[in-house]
Parts: C-alpha cells; sequence; structure tokens
C-alpha cells in the first residue's frame, strides 16, 4: 500500500495509547496515520491482561464479549506462609475483568479505522525530522525501503522500549533498578475455585518484589504469571518455574497454550513527556502503577487527554513544546499525583518481610484489619490507617508502622 506523505498527527504504535488517540484525532476530522513496526494489531502481549471497569468507561468503551473473557469481582492475596484473605472488590466499585488484549486491541484500531485513521504495519521508525528543532515527522524502513513522512504533530505510543522519545531528544532512559521482569503462560485445563477472583501469591521465595498471579480467563483457562525485580540473579521464568512445580498437585495437568514475557516500568513517568511537535502517551512516557505494573488504563485516559491538547494546537498553527504543555500538567494533576503516592506505597511494600506480610494477614483474621485497605494501598491510600491500626495491634510492630508515616 502507499501512504499520503504527509498528516495532521502520525502516532507511532497501534497499542491502547496509540488505538485511542487515533480516535480521538480522527473524530475531530485530522488525517491521521498509526505506524506499528508488528505484522497485526495485538500480539506479541505483554501483559496480565486485568483491565478494570472503570478505565474502560474512562476509555469510553463497552465490555465486548469477544475480548472481555471474565468478569472479576474479588481478589485473593496469599501470604508466604499460606494464609489466605479474599477481598470483595465489587463492594468498593472496583471490578474488571481478565480480557484477551489482542482481540481488545485489534477491535480498538477497527474503530480508529472506521472513523477514518489509517494503518501502516511492519513499518519500524528509525529516526524522527526536525525543521528548526521541532519534530516535523518521521523516517520509515518498511518493505526494504527507507522513506519519510511529515506531519504537524507526533504521538510517541511505542511502550516501554519507546525510541522515538529518544530519538526526538527526550530523556526516557529508565535504570534497571526501577523495572520488573515479567514472564506468563496462558494455561488451560486449570482448576479454579471461583472465575470471578484474582489470586496474587507473595513471598521473597516466590517472587521477590513481586508476585504470582492466576488471572482466570474462564472456568479452566488461567494467565499465570510473575513479575520479580529486573535485578534478580535469577529469571522471571526460573521463579515461575519452580511454583507451578511445587503446586504440581493443582497444575500438573494443565498445560501451556501461549507464553509472554517483557520488562515493566515501575517507578514515576518521565520528566518531560512533551517537546517540541511530540507528545509521548502510556508506557513511552512509564504511565504505569508503580505497585501492580498496570498501564492500560493510564495509556487510555493519557491518549484521550492528548488527543485534545494536541488538537487544538494543531488547529491553532502551534505545536511548540509550551503549546503542548497542558497536556503534561493535565495529566499530573489527574493522575500524576496519585501515581506519586503510589510510588511510595511501592517503595515502603518493597521493605517487608515475609514475617510482616504475614502479621497483616493475622490482623485479618482477628478482624483487627480490614481488607479492603489492602485495595486502597493499590492507589497510594491507606498508609495511615494501616500504621495505626499496627501499632495498636502490637508493641513489636509500633516501630516497623512508624515507616508507614514517614
Amino acid at each position: 500500500m502507499t501512504y499520503a506523505p504527509e498528516w495532521d498527527v502520525i502516532i507511532v504504535g497501534g497499542g491502547p495509547a496509540g488505538n485511542k488517540a487515533a480516535q480521538e484525532f480522527a473524530k475531530k476530522k485530522m488525517s491521521v496515520l498509526v505506524i506499528d513496526r508488528k505484522a497485526q494489531i495485538g500480539p506479541p502481549k505483554r501483559c496480565g491482561e486485568g483491565l478494570s471497569t472503570r478505565w474502560i468507561k474512562l476509555g469510553g468503551q463497552e465490555p465486548h464479549p469477544r475480548w472481555a473473557l471474565q468478569e472479576i469481582t474479588s481478589t485473593m492475596l496469599i501470604a508466604p506462609n499460606g494464609k489466605k484473605i479474599k477481598i470483595d472488590t465489587s463492594k468498593t466499585g472496583q471490578t474488571g475483568y481478565i480480557i484477551e488484549r489482542s482481540q481488545w486491541e485489534k477491535m480498538e484500531a477497527g474503530r480508529a479505522i472506521r472513523l477514518g485513521a489509517k494503518y501502516m504495519l511492519k513499518a519500524l521508525v528509525t529516526g524522527v525530522i526536525k525543521d528548526g528543532g521541532r519534530v516535523t515527522g518521521v523516517k520509515v524502513s518498511r518493505e526494504g525501503n527507507e522513506e519519510e513522512y511529515r506531519c504537524k504533530l507526533l504521538i510517541a505510543c511505542d511502550g516501554v522500549d519507546s525510541m522515538v522519545g529518544r530519538y526526538a531528544g527526550l530523556h526516557t532512559a529508565m535504570p534497571l533498578t526501577e523495572c520488573d521482569s515479567g514472564y506468563q503462560y496462558e494455561m488451560a485445563n486449570v482448576p479454579i475455585d471461583d472465575p470471578k477472583c484474582m489470586e496474587l501469591y507473595f513471598g521473597k521465595d516466590v517472587a521477590p518484589r513481586g508476585y504470582v498471579w492466576v488471572f482466570p480467563k474462564g472456568k479452566d483457562v488461567a494467565n499465570v504469571g510473575i513479575g520479580i525485580a529486573g535485578t534478580d540473579g535469577e529469571t522471571a521464568k526460573s521463579y515461575l518455574d519452580r511454583w507451578l512445580e511445587k503446586h504440581g498437585d493443582r497444575f500438573s495437568k494443565a498445560s501451556v497454550t501461549e507464553i509472554n514475557a517483557g520488562v515493566i516500568p515501575i517507578t514515576k513517568p518521565v520528566d518531560e513527556f512533551v517537546g517540541d511537535g511530540i507528545m509521548l502517551v502510556g508506557d513511552s512516557a512509564r504511565m504505569v502503577n508503580p505497585i501492580h505494573g498496570g498501564g492500560m488504563g493510564a495509556a487510555l485516559e493519557a491518549a484521550a487527554i492528548a488527543a485534545k491538547v494536541g488538537a487544538r494546537a494543531v488547529k491553532a498553527g502551534d505545536t511548540s513544546k509550551k503549546a503542548l504543555k497542558p497536556y503534561h500538567d493535565k495529566w499530573n494533576k489527574v493522575r500524576g499525583e496519585e501515581f506519586a503516592r503510589i510510588l511510595r506505597v511501592r517503595h515502603f511494600v518493597e521493605k517487608l518481610d515475609d514475617e510482616q506480610f504475614n502479621l497483616f494477614v493475622d490482623l485479618v483474621e482477628q478482624k483487627k484489619l480490614d481488607p479492603r485497605l489492602f485495595v486502597e494501598l493499590g492507589h497510594g491510600r491507606g498508609l495511615v490507617d494501616i500504621a495505626k491500626i499496627l501499632v495498636k495491634a502490637s508493641p513489636a510492630a509500633a516501630k516497623f508502622a512508624m515507616s508507614f508515616i514517614k
């Protein structure tokens, strides 16, 4: 296929952020080109595939049976000593779905195309074009040819390993200490007691600085994965395989139907995600929850904000960094401050040893700690409340609890 040499907006990456941005710009009657290096939208995926209902609504979507495979209304936390806490998240309005992400992304790309966007696949962006310091296009390697495409605004949605921001001169490097390593099997014939319940397993020997998850995708299909510190001497796969062997009574008759792996950013967003003629959206700007590493919802929200600001800038004929900065400011206001709190929680959680985690479970069993506070921690809230409970629960826990408040 041939493509026009000039566009109002070029978006690099056809994932959640790119598809949403393409839809929003297309709605504003702008010419939009989405460039993706893969041969098809969707796979390979690097994701546990959990998506909350609130993010689906914020994205202006409705769950579809083609991709919303299993509704989730509760979460089971399994402590290092094997004790369990089941949290009914439906009571807090925090439900969601385990999705088939490849189908979801393909359907969302279809929505963007029907609105007028064009997609170019199996095309690698190898650099950006600048005019007087402002980004004005991209260099693309496609079908053995080197091509150039011009635009009024470039949107980088090319994921955690984004190169487009670097090509444009934005600082997107991330230290290894702020990355987790993820590995996941989709498995069939997995015994599942409650298909509406996610399972999270904790422990330093289970998953250092992380956890093992079992996310049901139906009555006997589940994503079984792990996230660990990227600096660990062992691979995520080795930890996951060892855990599966330990739980052979459950998984011995199951088998793998898909393997996924990738890097998970668990740090603060980049300092600047706008420049002259360019905006970073989603994982490329590290817009990821630092506790659980989920970024699809935040990407949808950021894409909508970016499109609103970006379209206004394009129409005004001014896509300078100053004109695009309202996107940076707005996102920080609606989500950045929350993510900063969550990062603080993450740094605390990393200090927990297995004995201290087990203490939480004991307090829940004694009805001294509301398990819903664990859900609040995932949103950067509840630290002080938990600290107060720990101080009352045990003198030995008092010093430990004070670190919540600092």
